[in-house]
Parts: structure tokens; C-alpha cells; sequence
């Protein structure tokens, strides 16, 4: 089979010509972007690609293989907004091409067209691409690890019409070395989720399927082999004090919200639902029986229920309750949606009314929502008292934003979408479909370029704008009441020559021999100036207060 023709290199630039553009248009924003590009500039700076730090602190909540493609990349281009999010855009460039290829290789180009399509044309999908999180590598290998896994078993069972070329063990141990590269990327969720799939689909089938237990140690062998590469040199060096660290704040992220993110039992239902617009609800529609598909598809279908079951299950129980949690069903919802939009195209009949009226009912939120923020922008004293029992959150909307009329431009392409889908949707199922899902990435491109710095302008950029000059300078810097890794990114600190750098209470009460820059919320300034009577009020701005503790004189 000839895998690269015209649709690939369409897909792939297609995910450059919109994943490459302004990565570095905006600060890093999420949580875990700063805290990752924090650990990747650090890995920069000591040259230690082995022994991950946060403030030149030993970290342990993750493996080190997404931080060193970001500290290449810094390398590269420099330590930056664009460098840490690079990697993900350049995976991206990657995954389009590559769910084209594999739809092609299970189906036809047609499926693979739609796999592609309905990946990128999806709101959180998209964004995925676009940020500095670790998710997408470690997504991207578990399901390679899944996928092969599958080849596996198709060779052994020798379906046919399915064109595979090597030998049956060749797919297992490339499979256990994705799932390796998983563990290794974000740690042995990746083998959970795995496992739990394989059981489940194992029990539907009796637990004759074809896969000895021989061979699933085998691949459970390669994978833990990936792992403990890293590790042994890792241990020799530091001792065992990762691995263990590492599963004590693993159980506690699985048992307890003690990252601070709790939330309802159905919160990546909704996230899921909501985020994968307009896929999710094709993919609806693709988890029922699929008229004229081929025995590996049908037998493909199972296994993408089953891990899209497993993913719900899984995150639901728990305890830490993050959006991009379950992103790993990305894949499998995108494969159903791509079914279901197959089935359309081969076998045509009426939209089932249900399918219009909830992606009409999801579209038209959405819509308001791109329009709630500019008119909410331009229309500041109307909303102010929605916010007025929140102090911080009050003096983050005093922030300049220059909301303007063209603001309004997702929403009414969004509007229009809906518009044009709902016309031709009887008629032109696969034009309509297709005019929705491209006319959702531009959505959602426009919805960044036009939203995404306001927000950050809102919530953050007092505090960016701060902390970045200090960079150069001699001094140790920290925030109060919160925690947040925008003072040592920004910043750009270099390693500390005085061990008790790190060390709050010296930074806050000792004799320090550096200024100490403070940031804390309007909140929590009676207490810092209580607890830190020394520190001198420098500045305040838009919810943030700015804090210099001198150092003390010898």
C-alpha cells in the first residue's frame, strides 16, 4: 500500500499552515504550560537532561520525555512562548497526516480524509496543538501502543482483508515500545489504560481473542523496559528517590483533588461533549451497528468504545478533575465521528433529527458564548456586579483590553456554519459535514487570535509583565497566597550559588543577601504585610500587588 499521496501532504500542511502561527502570539497561559516550559528552560540552563527541577528543586511529579523535546526546542529557538509550544504543533504536523494513513490503511482514502477532518475540525482537538501541555505526546503513544496491539491480534487471527506486511510479533513490540514511550512521557496511566482496555475487550470476547499471556508479558515487558532505561541510569546517579516520590503524588492526583481541581462525577461527559464539537455528536451516532463495514472495522470500532468507555470510567473516579484529563478519547471519538460521517457518504439516508437539534443546541452556545465576551468587553459596567463578591477578580476586569466590534467575527462565523448546515444537512449530508468541520477550525483559530490574549491580558499579564524585568537582575523572586510558576519562567533565574534560596521562610524572614520580589493578590496583601512587615509596597496593578523585601545588610 502506497501510504503517502496527495491527502497526506495535504493534511500535513494544512496542520502547519494552522498549528505554526502564533505560537508565540500570547505568555504561556495554563498551569501546566509554565510549570512545563519552566522545566524545560531549567533543563537549559543546568544542563542536566536527566534529573527534572522546578526552582533547581528536585521534581518528581513527571518523567522527563516531552520536557527534553521542549529543551530541545529551546535550544533551538531560544527559551520563549514559541519554543515551548513547538513540539505539540510539530506532533500535530504528525498526527493529521498520520490519522489520514491510517484510515486509509483500515478503510479508504475517504475514511482517512474524514479522520483527519474530524479530528481538526473539532474545538479541543485543535487547541491541543496550540498549547505547551504534555498530553498530546503521551496521548499519541498510547494509542500507537493500542493500535499496534490491535495488528497484533488481526495478524494472529488472521483477518485478511487488513494489509499487514510484517511478522505478528513485530506489531507487539513496536506496541509495547509506544506504550514505553507513554510511561515515559507522562508516567503508567498509560499501561492502566491499556490494560483496562484489553481487559474489558477480553471479557466481551471470553477471553479468547488471541492474545496468549505470554505474549501481552511480552509487550507489558518491552514497555516496562522503555521505562526502566531511563530509570536505572536515572537511580545510579540520584538513587531511587524519583520512583518513589513519583508514585506517592501519582496515588494522590488518582485518589484525592489535591492538585486543587475537583468536580462533578459527569465532568468530562460535558468536557468531552462541549469540547469535541461538532465531532462528539457524529460520534454519537458512529457507536451504533455501522451497515457494510468490513470485519477489522467492526472489530476496530469495539476496541475504540471500549477505550472511549474506559477513558469516562477512569477520570470520573478520579479524584483530580483537569480538562485535558480525558483527551486521550480524542482519538476515539474522532474515529467514531469519522464512521459516521463515512456511513453518510456510502450509504445515504436522513440525519436522525436528534443528531440537528443537539449539534444546533451545542453550536448556538458556543455562539453565544463568542458573543458574550466582546459585548461583555465593550460593556464592562454591565457585568462588574456578577464579579463584585470576588475582590481579585474585580480588579482584574480594571486590565486595558481593546475590545472592538470585529470581536464578533467568531461568533457570526460560527452563526453561519450552523446556518449553512442546517440547509443543506438533508440534502448534501458530506458538503454540509464537511463545511462545518473546516468552518469549526477557523472558529477556532479566530476564537484565539480574537480572545485569548484579552483573557490572559484579564487574568495574568500584570504579573508576567513584572516578573519579566527581572530578568538579569540579582534577585530572588516568589509569590504570596497562591502558587503560580510565572515568577521563575518569566523572571529567567539562574541556578541559585545559595542553597537557602529555595527556602520560603528564609526568602520571607531571613537575612537575605538579594532583594526579594513578591507577588500576591489584593486579597491576600493584609496578610503578607502582617506575616513580611518589611516588605515595600512597590506597585499595584490589576489585582496583583508587587512586593521588594530588600536584603538585609551585613
Amino acid at each position: 500500500m502506497k501510504y503517502f499521496d496527495k491527502n497526506t501532504w495535504f493534511w500535513a500542511f494544512l496542520a502547519a499552515l494552522f498549528f505554526l502561527p502564533f505560537l508565540g502570539g500570547v505568555h504561556l497561559f495554563d498551569w501546566d504550560e509554565i510549570n512545563f516550559a519552566e522545566l524545560a528552560r531549567e533543563i537549559v540552563v543546568t544542563g542536566d537532561w536527566l534529573q527534572l527541577q522546578i526552582n533547581y528543586e528536585r521534581f518528581t511529579e513527571k518523567p522527563p520525555l516531552f520536557f527534553w523535546f521542549q529543551a530541545l526546542s529551546m535550544s533551538i529557538f531560544g527559551i520563549s512562548e514559541f519554543a515551548a509550544r513547538f513540539p505539540n504543533a510539530l506532533l500535530g504536523i504528525i498526527v493529521l497526516p498520520f490519522l489520514y494513513i491510517s484510515g486509509k490503511f483500515l478503510v479508504d482514502r475517504k475514511f482517512g480524509y474524514l479522520w483527519a477532518l474530524s479530528w481538526f475540525g473539532s474545538i479541543l482537538p485543535f487547541l491541543y496543538f496550540k498549547s505547551g501541555i504534555i498530553d498530546p505526546l503521551f496521548n499519541f503513544f498510547i494509542f500507537n501502543g493500542l493500535f499496534f496491539l490491535i495488528h497484533f491480534l488481526w495478524k494472529v487471527n488472521t483477518i485478511n482483508r487488513v494489509f499487514l506486511s510484517h511478522k505478528a510479533h513485530y506489531y507487539l513490540i513496536i506496541g509495547g515500545i509506544s506504550v514505553g514511550l507513554a510511561i515515559l512521557t507522562k508516567g503508567p496511566v498509560a499501561y492502566l489504560i491499556i490494560f483496562l482496555t484489553v481487559l474489558v475487550y477480553a471479557f466481551l470476547h471470553s477471553f479468547r481473542f488471541g492474545l496468549s499471556l505470554k505474549n501481552f508479558i511480552l509487550y507489558s515487558t518491552v514497555a516496562l523496559a522503555v521505562f526502566l532505561a531511563w530509570f536505572a541510569i536515572d537511580a545510579s546517579l540520584h538513587g531511587p528517590d524519583f520512583l518513589i516520590e513519583f508514585t506517592i503524588r501519582q496515588w494522590e492526583l488518582l485518589t484525592t483533588n489535591d492538585a486543587g481541581h475537583g468536580g462533578f462525577p459527569g465532568y468530562h461527559f460535558v468536557v468531552l461533549l462541549f469540547g469535541c464539537f461538532p465531532a462528539s455528536v457524529f460520534a454519537l451516532r458512529g457507536l451504533g451497528r455501522i451497515k457494510g463495514i468490513h470485519t477489522q472495522i467492526a472489530d476496530f470500532q469495539k476496541w475504540m468504545i471500549i477505550l472511549l468507555v474506559v477513558i469516562l470510567v477512569l477520570f470520573s473516579l478520579v479524584g483530580t478533575k483537569i480538562i485535558h484529563y480525558s483527551s486521550m478519547a480524542y482519538y476515539p471519538i474522532s474515529f467514531l465521528a469519522a464512521l459516521s460521517l463515512w456511513q453518510m457518504s456510502e450509504f445515504p439516508r436522513k440525519n436522525p433529527r436528534w443528531m440537528l437539534l443537539l449539534l444546533l443546541f451545542i453550536g448556538i452556545l458556543v455562539s453565544l458564548v463568542s458573543a458574550v465576551l466582546p459585548w461583555a468587553g465593550l460593556n464592562l459596567e454591565e457585568v462588574k456586579f456578577l464579579f463584585e463578591k470576588d475582590a481579585f477578580a474585580m480588579a482584574n476586569l480594571e486590565a486595558e483590553v481593546p475590545w472592538s466590534w470585529l470581536d464578533f467575527i467568531p461568533a457570526f462565523i460560527m452563526i453561519s456554519l450552523l446556518l449553512v448546515y442546517t440547509l443543506y444537512q438533508q440534502k448534501h449530508p458530506i458538503f454540509s459535514s464537511r463545511v462545518l468541520f473546516f468552518g469549526t477550525a477557523v472558529w477556532t483559530f479566530a476564537s484565539l487570535i480574537f480572545f485569548i490574549g484579552k483573557i490572559e491580558r484579564i487574568s495574568q499579564r500584570a504579573a508576567v509583565e513584572f516578573f519579566a524585568t527581572q530578568q538579569g537582575k540579582e534577585v530572588y523572586v516568589s509569590t504570596y497566597g497562591y502558587k503560580s510558576y510565572v515568577p521563575w519562567f518569566y523572571a529567567r533565574i539562574e541556578d541559585y550559588e545559595n542553597p537557602e534560596a529555595t527556602n520560603r521562610e528564609w526568602l520571607f524572614h531571613g537575612d537575605v543577601d538579594r532583594d526579594v520580589l513578591i507577588s500576591t493578590k489584593v486579597t491576600k496583601v493584609e496578610a503578607l504585610q502582617k506575616e513580611i512587615p518589611d516588605a515595600e509596597l512597590l506597585y499595584t496593578k490589576n489585582g496583583f500587588y508587587f512586593f521588594r523585601r530588600p536584603a538585609q545588610d551585613k
